[in-house]
């Protein structure tokens, strides 16, 4: 078993490409704290139960292409995610504040928000979901919404409208990166939906449409080259804002966010506590790391397989630095509560 500094060295040395796409790392409902999903949880027995819906397949932080868009069990929720077991209460008019762990600078682009009314959130359908949308941001006053997300210490606000009708809903958090987007099937998308209980005295029960008829791969908002032209023009993919949404989610916070320089020399995201935020968020793209790199680094320190097959025992192609701990630990005999360095005890 490698000792502590062994693992420090190895961490190090394979800091710099690990892939550098985020995921959530906090939810905070009308004020309360709930533990967002991380991929590494599936490897936690029992895995801690979260409002958050679990996407197994996600464990490199990948994303959802164009190609993928008729699919409703993808583009909805993210890959083949199931629901959370936990519902979180929310007042009409009230605040769902949604922090990334990580998110580079280069994958600009906008973000938007949907709701869908479900009769029981913990155990609903990809396909069960007709989603209204609640807001959106796209490229205003010069930047965008994911640079302005990064600006809030990796974290965006969404209002619920006040004229909604109580009931249980999935709200559909939603980035969609465009710097490939020049390109056929570039864009990137990354969708994560919380389960959510609205109370109050609202009417609306808006229309919706399944996921897989949000977008196509052609569509402007999609389809885009973001490095030339005049991008005020921008149009934020998808169907019309539900007429009782608010203006818009925002982007202001209490916290402080992190010099540009501090941002731009952390190579991996930082765990935070829900009252000091740091932004973590890196400056440029970082390359994702190969199985078979890490094979090379690694090979001194703990006689692990690198294999790319599906068993549990592999580590998938691109992996985040979360990923990397939990394989490699689990590789070499630790327990498994040392190889889940996000894993926080569900609050709710």
């Amino acid at each position: 078993m490698p000792s502590k500094i062994q693992v420090a060295a190895i961490l190090g040395a394979v800091a710099a490409s690990v892939n550098a796409h985020g995921h959530l790392s906090d939810i905070k409902v009308d004020g309360t704290d709930y533990t967002a999903y991380d991929p590494s949880f599936q490897y936690q027995n029992p895995a801690p139960e979260v409002i958050e819906w679990s996407c197994p397949e996600c464990l490199d932080n990948g994303y959802v292409d164009p190609s993928m868009y008729t699919d409703v069990t993808k583009i909805a929720c993210h890959k083949d995610a199931t629901a959370g077991a936990k519902v979180a209460k929310v007042a009409a008019g009230g605040t769902v504040d949604i922090q990334w762990n990580t998110w580079p600078e280069s994958h600009v682009g906008p973000i938007i928000d949907y709701m869908a009314k479900v009769d029981d959130a913990t155990s609903a359908k990809a396909a069960d979901l007709s989603f209204f949308k609640i807001d959106e941001a796209g490229y205003e006053d010069g930047q965008w919404a994911a640079t302005k997300l990064i600006s809030n210490n990796l974290t965006w606000s969404v209002t619920v409208p006040s004229s909604i009708a109580p009931g249980q809903y999935v709200l559909r958090h939603e980035i969609i990166a465009l710097h490939s987007a020049g390109q056929e099937n570039g864009a990137q998308n990354y969708p994560k939906c919380i389960n959510l209980e609205v109370t109050g005295s609202g009417t609306e029960n808006p229309t919706g449409v399944t996921a897989d008829k949000f977008y196509t791969p052609t569509d402007p908002g999609i389809e885009v080259n973001v490095y030339s032209g005049d991008l005020s023009g921008y149009q934020i993919p998808g169907p019309a804002l539900f007429s009782g949404a608010s203006s818009g989610s925002s982007n202001t916070s209490a916290a402080a966010p992190a010099s540009s320089a501090a941002a731009a020399t952390s190579a991996a995201p930082v765990a935070t506590s829900s009252v000091a935020v740091q932004n973590n968020a890196v400056s440029t793209p970082v390359a994702s790391a190969t199985a078979t790199a890490v094979a090379s680094s690694v090979a001194s320190a703990a006689p692990v397989s690198t294999s790319s097959s599906s068993s549990d025992s592999s580590l998938p192609e691109t992996f985040t630095l979360e990923t990397f701990i939990s394989w490699l630990e689990k590789a070499a005999g630790s327990s498994s509560s040392k190889a889940r360095r996000h894993a926080r005890a569900f609050r709710g």
